[in-house]
């Protein structure tokens, strides 16, 4: 096993290591503590941090952790475990190729491996799809269209929109900061593939007690964050019958314009986008909707309120028209997990924004 392999545990070489010493899952879990609490650790450092912790000083220990926090991810099985910490390994991933790519003078030891861009490419089926522009050290690269929207759907920005980019020959021009971006999406999606699946039960009694913990990590977990991005055909069933209610112009009662209202600003709409959408409501006042949209958003009080958990919208008698994916995937936990479970699985087709919807259609009218 090489510490490469522990540093890249996604790679073909490294899942080769791992099966040609022969290891076996059931006895490493049920013997080796330290690689399960490193298993647990990336898992838990995912979740809080966003990343996967240090790497353990022993090479096996951090190789083979890697196992074990998947079949870990399988064993919870919520997708925002699947997508905290998929993302995880992926940061950590981008982090040290960034640096040891950009790392011109050799590593102290001479028996320290390194990754280099070539391989990473190969590694993802991309060397043929990438092309050198100019002079080797000038960081300018083309793609070919198809990798190219394959790796770049998960990016936000308009700068990652095709439509923005100066195609030619079937081709999109990129910088290696670009590039390794690209790579990142590509770790990520390697790390996802084959998440979650069945995990024998000799293993999962033998980790009883890191799942618990993992679920308890999650329960406490914030959910609150920007996502930006406002489709109202992907919302949970109880946000689209609240905003149908909005449109319509019906009454809503305090907690259902308060819960409306909070989801609203945590997906990243404005104020103003906000009071414009509560004009049609009866009662409507611009002055006092936009102080409560204001003091939600927390620019008029001392607390940024979240969007009410799925508990507290069927306690008010706002959890309408459940779902199975409010049912089995989201397991009645949030709205929002709801919300970011649909804007992850969703084709590129889908995620028109309802803004821009608006700005083309007044340009069509225009």
């Amino acid at each position: 096993m090489k510490a490469l392999h522990a540093r890249y545990p996604f790679l073909s070489a490294a899942r080769g290591a791992v099966e040609a010493a022969g290891v076996d899952l059931a006895d490493l879990v049920a013997s080796e503590d330290a690689v399960v609490e490193r298993g647990l650790e990336r898992i838990e450092w995912a979740i809080t941090e966003g990343t996967i912790g240090e790497r353990h000083r022993r090479t096996r220990v951090e190789l083979l952790s890697y196992p074990v926090a998947r079949v870990l991810v399988s064993l919870v099985d919520q997708h925002i475990l699947l997508r905290r910490y998929s993302r995880a390994e992926a940061r950590a991933a981008y982090d040290r190729f960034s640096e040891e790519l950009a790392t011109t003078t050799e590593f102290q030891s001479t028996r320290t491996e390194r990754l280099d861009l070539e391989t990473l490419l190969a590694e993802f089926d991309l060397q043929d799809s990438v092309h050198e522009v100019g002079e080797a050290d000038d960081g300018q690269y083309r793609i070919d269209v198809g990798p190219y929207l394959e790796h770049a759907a998960g990016e936000w920005g308009d700068e990652w929109r095709l439509v923005n980019r100066p195609l030619s020959d079937g081709q999109v021009p990129i910088d290696q900061d670009e590039l390794l971006v690209l790579l990142r999406r590509a770790v990520q999606r390697r790390v996802t593939d084959g998440l979650p699946f069945e995990v024998p039960d000799e293993i999962a009694d033998e980790l009883t007690e890191e799942v618990e913990r993992i679920r308890e990590l999650l329960d406490d977990l914030d959910l609150t964050r920007e996502i930006d991005t406002v489709v109202p055909d992907l919302f949970p069933p109880c946000m689209k019958h609240l905003l149908d209610k909005v449109q319509k112009g019906e009454h809503l009662e305090h907690h259902s314009r308060f819960a409306i209202a909070a989801f609203l600003t945590s997906i990243g709409m404005t104020t103003d986008e906000i009071v414009e959408l509560f004009e049609v409501n009866p009662g409507f006042g611009e002055e006092q909707t936009r102080y409560q949209v204001d003091h939600i958003r927390g620019d008029t009080s001392p607390t940024e309120y979240s969007t009410p958990a799925c508990a507290t919208m069927q306690s008010y008698g706002d959890c309408i028209g459940k779902d199975d994916i409010c049912e089995d995937v989201i397991n009645e936990s949030h709205p929002l997990n709801y919300y970011e479970h649909r804007i992850d699985d969703a084709d590129d087709e889908e995620l028109t924004d309802w803004r821009e919807d608006g700005d083309e259609e007044e340009e069509a009218a225009d």
